[in-house]
């Protein structure tokens, strides 16, 4: 079955360049878990009617002369679309799936074609009786970027002509601000100002530090060098969404701030573990005596898109009428320092995290590593950024992800969702954590090198205990306040 497509050529973007430069060649993989056994001719349909009709996903890469351009093809979608004869009686499908992913994630993508590819599993797991597979080439577009589009193409399950509603960033309260005198404002914002120049230079220093020298401690979650070579192992987790809301209410933070604290919590439980020699990862008595040593380094890159994100409603019209929403990668990236050490009270993983990133936001930090990027780029090449980029995120330890999702059931062409499980490989980190919402649940998406990480389960029991232990003295805390 073939797709057809006309169109002239369109230059790689900067940062597009760079995710095909051979130390930094990344994928970006998207596994949709669904309700019933996906019907092959029902998502081929679909995928003609609306992600084939973004001109991305129906164009190659073309070399003229020294440069390469995007052209649209046509294509033929029997060579992506991949449907594998599966034994209904494997013992463990879970696994089963794991190992599917990390096999075909070690042949790379034919780049005499569009770029991506799409596995249907009909195999029932312990979370949906069948699992898709997108994996598409970060070329094609930063991961929100992507996601979203994913997300446009589904539909509300409760409404089959209805797109899925996605939770929008609320600006912040500035009404304090602006109840102030003329002349307090004015210095308030002068003071702002001056804040956000300070904090900047101090973050792009370090960050020069970084690609010099400036390096993570070794840890147990710390890769080797070529760990980006090295085939991943693709796990997931899911929580409860009403858990998080709770401590976001309660002790009136953000979404991000929450995930950032649980999984400052979940890395020092995790490493407790791996340094005092626990096996048994509910020891309490065990846990509570720290074995981590003082003053760890451990940071993680956090990938900023700079232009803002096509909204859910743009990408719709944009696959139904080829319109203009602005594509591709333009990304930056901040450093993000975890505290990792074992805290009496769990809520202080979150109060810290939170002090991190209010502070991060007051920082010009994603805008000047994304222009000093393009900067180096264009004076020295795609293989110069290339390294430099490497550098700054192999010296730190992991990536962070966190993308909003639909806070209703929605179908994936007819197909109802149980969950969405996105991640990201090709890049130097032993450790990627993406964190997803969906409904009322949220996943929890780790690609860790298995050489490094060898059960990652027990890092996914590190973070579901450590949201227990931060629900708890939640409720223990409104209980309190309560009584008195």
């Amino acid at each position: 079955m073939a797709c057809s497509s006309e169109g002239g050529g369109e230059p790689l973007s900067p940062a597009a360049r760079l995710f095909h430069s051979p130390s930094f060649n990344c994928y970006v993989i998207a596994i949709i878990g669904c309700k019933t056994s996906i019907n092959p001719q029902v998502i081929r349909d679909g995928l003609c009617q609306t992600i084939l009709k973004h001109p991305r996903f129906t164009s190659k890469l073309v070399k003229k002369g020294r440069k390469t351009r995007w052209t649209e093809t046509t294509i033929d979608l029997d060579n992506h679309i991949i449907v594998p004869q599966i034994d209904s009686k494997i013992d463990f499908p879970d696994r089963f799936v794991e190992d599917y992913i990390s096999n075909f994630t070690k042949t790379p993508l034919d780049i005499s074609k569009p770029l991506w590819e799409l596995h249907l599993l009909n195999i029932k797991t312990s979370n949906a009786e069948s699992i898709g597979i997108f994996r598409i080439h970060h070329s094609l577009g930063d991961g929100t970027s992507l996601i979203s589009l994913l997300i446009a193409a589904t539909r509300k399950t409760s409404d089959p002509n209805a797109l899925p509603t996605v939770p929008t960033t609320r600006k912040r309260d500035d009404s304090n601000v602006h109840n102030c005198s003329i002349i307090v404002s004015f210095w308030l914002s002068i003071l702002w100002g001056l804040r956000l120049i300070w904090n900047t230079i101090v973050d792009v220093l370090l960050l020069v530090l970084t690609i010099l020298f400036f390096k993570d401690t070794h840890t147990p979650l710390k890769g080797a060098h070529g760990v980006e070579l090295n085939t991943k192992r693709f796990v997931y987790l899911m929580v409860s969404m009403d858990d998080i809301k709770l401590v976001k209410a309660e002790m009136k933070t953000t979404i991000n701030d929450v995930l950032l604290g649980l999984t400052q919590a979940g890395l020092a439980r995790y490493l407790n573990r791996e340094y005092v020699g626990v096996k048994n990862a509910n020891d309490g008595a065990a846990m509570s005596k720290s074995g981590i040593p003082k003053n760890i380094r451990l940071r993680a890159s956090i990938l900023v898109n700079i232009r803002a994100s096509p909204g859910i409603q743009d990408l719709a019209d944009m696959m139904a009428e080829k319109g203009k929403a602005r594509w591709g990668n333009k990304m930056g990236y901040i450093i993000f320092p975890f505290n990792i050490a074992l805290q009496e009270d769990p809520l202080e993983y979150v109060r810290q995290a939170k002090a991190t990133i209010d502070r991060k936001k007051q920082s010009l930090e994603a805008i000047c590593s994304y222009a000093c990027a393009k900067l180096v780029l264009n004076l020295f090449g795609v293989k110069i950024a290339g390294v430099i980029t490497r550098r700054v995120l192999f010296h730190t330890t992991m990536a962070f992800s966190n993308v909003a999702g639909p806070v209703e059931e929605i179908s994936f062409y007819g197909h109802p969702v149980a969950f969405i499980a996105p991640s990201v490989y090709g890049h130097p980190h032993a450790l990627t954590i993406h964190f997803q919402s969906y409904a009322n649940q949220m996943t929890i998406s780790m690609a860790v090198d298995p050489t490094i990480i060898p059960d990652p389960y027990l890092l996914c029991d590190d973070f579901e205990e450590s949201l227990k232990l931060i629900c708890d003295n939640v409720v223990k805390k409104r209980h309190i306040a309560e009584i008195i």
